[in-house]
């Protein structure tokens, strides 16, 4: 008998939450963080709590977990329904931090997310003077694809005067937040 969507999702929460294994929850972490693509999903996703399993990843020590989960988010964050949830849920925290993982996937999903998530209520937050200063250094990175998308971050959602404060602050807290590797 085949699975209806719902009933799929389900059985890959539950395979996530019963398993002992890291491997197998990297592996459905994934497959739920692809099926966060297809706005179809968005609602089983809210009913199942995926959203709030991906905000819970962000703080996990494995860096695959942590790629997938900040995916998944950058996925569904589109969404208006999706985008209050995480902003209520303090979701903007958990994401800026991921701007300091060595993971290229991670950090570019991370600025992805602020992006999606800046509205006229979150735009304090999402882009708060150590963001803005996270990306004056990540617009000089020799990574393009970081480069540019920072660049459209500080173009698009800062205002000059925030771009100008940061690059004029004798302390930068953003200095010790490492590149991605490439």
């Amino acid at each position: 008998m085949e699975l209806g969507r719902l009933e799929y999702l389900q059985a890959l929460v539950t395979e996530f939450q019963v398993t002992d294994s890291t491997e197998a929850k990297e592996q459905v972490l994934a497959n739920l963080a692809n099926f966060a693509y297809d706005p179809s999903n968005y609602e089983y996703l809210r009913q199942l709590q995926v959203l709030d399993l991906f905000l819970d990843m962000l703080t996990e020590d494995n860096e695959s977990l942590v790629e997938f989960a900040m995916g998944g988010l950058c996925n569904l964050c589109l969404d208006k329904t999706n985008k209050d949830y995480i902003l209520e849920a303090n979701g903007v925290e958990p994401i800026i931090n991921c701007l300091s993982s060595s993971n290229e996937e991670t950090v570019v999903s991370a600025v992805t997310t602020l992006m999606f998530l800046t509205t006229p209520r979150s735009r304090a937050q999402t882009t708060a003077l150590p963001v803005v200063e996270c990306m004056l250094r990540f617009s000089l990175s020799a990574n393009t694809r970081l480069s540019n998308l920072a660049c459209i971050f500080l173009q698009d959602y800062c205002s000059p005067a925030q771009v100008e404060e940061a690059r004029n602050l004798s302390e930068h807290t953003a200095l010790g937040i490492p590149l991605p590797k490439d």
